[in-house]
């Protein structure tokens, strides 16, 4: 089984919409992209910016035509009531009206849980949601297990995130032990990729998908973002055997636009640049990738023949 985990999209509104919105995009068809392709996708949450209900109809309209499933939790910069409300009773939150809920499937069980707390940074799960997710992993002992939520239970090493991680950590590593079967921890927060040791199982961070946090470890000032590739996680289950691979998703698309670069642009060592359109010109053809592979399939037959609009360097053919 295949499990690709993103987080922390932060889908805004307003003139600001584009970037999260083009970054999720180019995430998801990195993913789709996949051979085979993830059984299913799990976003831990900071989904929305501020939580505006605009914003989830924004990732609703994005997601309504992925062809794998989709599971949904809350961050911090969520609003529940919000998620709810757009995505309540569908599969994105388990058929049913709570960011909380299990998933069954044949190879694992997810049990996503909601670490939202009113008015902070911080996360909680609570005894009654504790207990749930003890039960929930004993319903299938013998099945591997995800437990999904926002929040990371470990510090990552950056004094500024640390302070604001899952205050109840400590009762949750208490249910996990008793439940040998949980292959993976799986958060966000972080905006980076990183992982850490927890209760007989191994907690992970996927990178956000939209920018990612500096990694700030000398002081407690906030991180600040720098340019480094968004991406996301895919968890592939053989067995009793999980293996974690890191993707990138933005370093993809800056590949893609310069393979598209080169199509426009003049061959090594030609003396040539390519004609730029102007308004009021007709649209040029595209231009292949060097200018005597052009002169090759228009210049006359023969050896040694080359059009005149071929840098002249381009052996007889």
């Amino acid at each position: 089984m295949r499990i690709a985990h993103l987080s922390d999209l932060h889908l805004a509104r307003g003139p600001l919409a584009a970037p999260p919105a083009a970054a999720l995009a180019d995430a998801l068809a990195r993913a789709l992209a996949l051979e085979p392709r993830p059984d299913c996708l799990v976003i831990t949450g900071d989904l929305a910016d501020t939580g505006h209900p605009d914003e989830y109809a924004a990732l609703r309209d994005i997601l309504r035509k992925c062809p794998v499933p989709v599971h949904l939790l809350p961050g911090n910069h969520d609003d529940p009531g919000a998620l709810i409300a757009r995505f309540g009773d569908t599969p994105f939150l388990g058929n049913g009206v709570s960011p909380s809920y299990t998933v069954e499937y044949p190879e694992a069980t997810l049990v996503v849980a909601s670490s939202w707390v009113e008015g902070s940074p911080a996360g909680l799960l609570g005894p009654d949601q504790l207990g749930w997710i003890d039960r929930a992993l004993g319903a299938r002992p013998a099945v591997a297990a995800f437990v999904c939520l926002h929040h990371p239970p470990v510090p990552v090493g950056i004094p500024f995130l640390d302070g604001m991680i899952l205050d109840d950590a400590a009762a949750l590593a208490d249910v996990l032990r008793g439940h040998p079967h949980v292959v993976r921890v799986l958060a966000g927060h972080v905006h980076r990729d990183a992982s850490a040791l927890f209760a007989g199982t191994l907690m992970t961070t996927a990178p956000s998908t939209f920018r990612q946090a500096a990694l700030r470890m000398h002081d407690a000032a906030p991180p600040g973002y720098v340019a480094e590739p968004a991406g996301f996680l895919l968890h592939v289950l053989d067995g009793g055997t999980c293996v974690t691979h890191s993707v990138t998703a933005s370093h993809t698309a800056a590949v893609r636009a310069f393979l598209s670069r080169l199509i426009t642009a003049r061959s090594p060592g030609c003396p040539r640049r390519p004609r730029r359109w102007r308004p009021g010109r007709p649209a040029p053809r595209a231009a292949p990738r060097a200018c005597c592979t052009w002169a090759r399939s228009r210049a006359p037959a023969g050896p040694g023949r080359c059009s005149r609009r071929c840098c002249g360097r381009c052996a007889p053919w």
